[in-house]
């Protein structure tokens, strides 16, 4: 849209095209007197997320996996109405569309490799364990009568 705050970028290079997002504007709830009864303030941003060619595939993929509960025959919506002017509401979907993409197609964090406990970690645990058992042996009610 003409005037709109620039690219809103996902990661690197990549950013949401412009030609690619359908904007809705409805009455929005909430504070604003008589102003939020006649104007469009509320916004609905949609992105084709399954026909889009800005993202690279194998963030696609990894986008359209993680998001199918969001999806809708492959579009993703996000709706701001928090602002009372309309020109806020967009830069806040947008901006929250940009960090949801870059959320849902962002690596997989590393795999987790698991270590092994070092023998003398174990051997001083079971030493300890066992000069504890008889700390608590001898304090028994043996010889207390």
């Amino acid at each position: 849209m003409d005037g709109m705050s620039g690219p809103h970028v996902i990661r690197g290079s990549v950013a949401l095209p412009e030609a690619e997002l359908v904007w809705r504007f409805s009455r929005s709830s909430g504070p604003g007197g008589q102003h939020v009864n006649t104007t469009d303030t509320a916004v609905e941003l949609r992105f084709d997320l399954a026909r889009t060619e800005a993202l690279p595939d194998v963030w696609k993929r990894r986008a359209l996996e993680r998001l199918a509960g969001r999806l809708s025959d492959g579009v993703v919506s996000v709706r701001a109405s928090e602002h009372r002017s309309q020109w806020r509401n967009r830069e806040a979907a947008a901006v929250r569309l940009a960090a949801l993409l870059a959320e849902a197609t962002a690596p997989p964090p590393k795999q987790r490799r698991p270590t092994r406990i070092p023998r003398g970690i174990n051997e001083r645990r079971l030493r300890e364990k066992k000069q504890r058992a008889q700390t608590k042996r001898g304090r028994s009610a043996r010889g207390w009568e």
